[in-house]
């Protein structure tokens, strides 16, 4: 009868150890909406980027990513963003896709620009910059390299 009672109070410890680890982790991870407000960029090719990705100005987090779809009529990739409140964006500012480093994680780039007039709730960033192909670069550069060796054979 005592084992069953040290294997019952054990199992709930590790229950509660479980929740403090759940509840911590849904606090740093930013799901869902903070009180911000919500941008729109629209990009040609948006490779790597993800819902839940970082949005950053200056290398410091500012929002999230919470949504991405296709224009069916331009065919571009629709960003959605939940920016955090209290960051006011010149409605000439800009957004550009790019990563950490060369494997690193992709993220979101803004950089502010110089109007007087602000973004507002469903605006929408018109200045953008999609991600660059790594790969088609890497295969233009071999074969460019490949092409002018052989000329001059």
């Amino acid at each position: 009868m005592g084992g069953n009672l040290v294997e019952t109070l054990i199992g709930a410890a590790v229950l509660v150890v479980a929740g403090i680890f759940l509840a911590f982790g849904y606090s740093t991870s930013s799901i869902g909406s903070d009180g911000g407000f919500m941008l729109i960029a629209k990009f040609d090719r948006v490779d790597g980027l993800t819902t839940g990705s970082d949005v950053r100005m200056s290398g410091i987090k500012v929002g999230t990513v919470i949504a991405q779809r296709l224009d069916q009529e331009t065919y571009q990739a629709v960003i959605e963003m939940d920016i955090k409140q209290g960051i006011p964006l010149p409605d000439d500012s800009s957004a550009k896709i790019t990563s950490e480093g060369l494997l690193g994680a992709t993220y979101l780039s803004l950089d502010a620009g110089g109007s007087e007039d602000f973004l507002e709730n469903g605006s929408e960033i018109r200045f953008t910059q999609g991600s660059i192909d790594l790969m088609s670069l890497i295969g233009q550069a071999i074969f460019s390299a490949t092409g002018n060796t052989e000329e001059k054979k």
